[in-house]
């Protein structure tokens, strides 16, 4: 590999295994982020579903959770299945993208580690939306067997359990479709090392304005905030041990 090519990799690889910290310290820096936000909502969510005489919206909500991770964990066993086996066309395959005026790969070994690159983000996206399945799985389980009804001192106790469940289960999921930016970026590589720098960089940056600027990011930070004045005891402000949700 050429040394651009080695640097664009070493920007990908600190952007793919540091986002996270670094979302967490951005928040932790400049006030909330929607991951944060979203943590308190759910936890705000648990507590009154504890209360409520009919929980079945709750578990449709739920199932409609449980069915995205399905989708997209479906459509990542096709991905992975196509690069799969441009990875392993062999010869033919190589020289079929190489005859491409746009693709930039020098050798049939870089164009293999390209492939692979692209492979192993997929299949990172493929085993986060697995785990996410089980969680919602979980969570649906002790949603079923939370108790009814419940006095009112024993809902928030009750309701942060059940948030300590949803809401690593919904961060997997979002790490799940993180992982298509990043399985982008990747595949940029195959335009050139500047090409692929240039769109981990802006994928990145993307991620972070949605989580910060994004008018979804600031109605999400907005409600959080009536959520607390209303039920300031809620214990929803921590984030789970683990993967941050989002």
């Amino acid at each position: 590999m050429e040394p651009a090519d080695l640097i664009a990799l070493a920007v990908f690889a600190v952007a793919w295994v540091f986002y996270e910290p670094l979302l967490t310290a951005v928040g932790k820096r400049r006030g909330g982020v929607l991951n944060t936000d979203m943590t308190v909502i759910r936890g705000g969510w648990m507590t009154v579903m504890t209360g409520r005489e009919s929980r079945l919206m709750d578990g449709q909500l739920l199932g409609h959770a449980l069915n995205s991770a399905s989708f997209f964990a479906s459509s990542n066993l096709v991905l992975i299945a196509a690069t799969t086996g441009a990875l392993f066309g062999g010869e033919s395959t190589f020289r079929s993208v190489s005859a491409l005026q746009v693709v930039e790969t020098s050798s049939r070994l870089l164009f293999e580690i390209q492939l692979a690159l692209v492979l192993l983000t997929l299949a990172r996206g493929l085993l986060d939306f697995i785990w996410s399945i089980r969680q919602l799985n979980y969570c649906l389980a002790a949603m079923g067997a939370t108790p009814e009804p419940l006095a009112e001192a024993e809902r928030p106790v009750f309701g942060a359990v059940l948030a300590r469940l949803l809401n690593p289960a919904l961060g997997s999921f979002n790490s799940g479709i993180r992982g298509y930016y990043f399985a982008l970026a990747a595949a940029a590589w195959l335009f050139g090392p500047w090409a692929f720098m240039a769109t981990t960089v802006g994928a990145v940056g993307l991620l972070l304005w949605r989580q910060r600027q994004s008018p979804a990011a600031t109605a999400i930070h907005e409600f959080r905030k009536l959520i607390e004045a209303r039920a300031p005891s809620v214990p929803a402000d921590r984030p789970p041990p683990g993967r941050q949700a989002g």
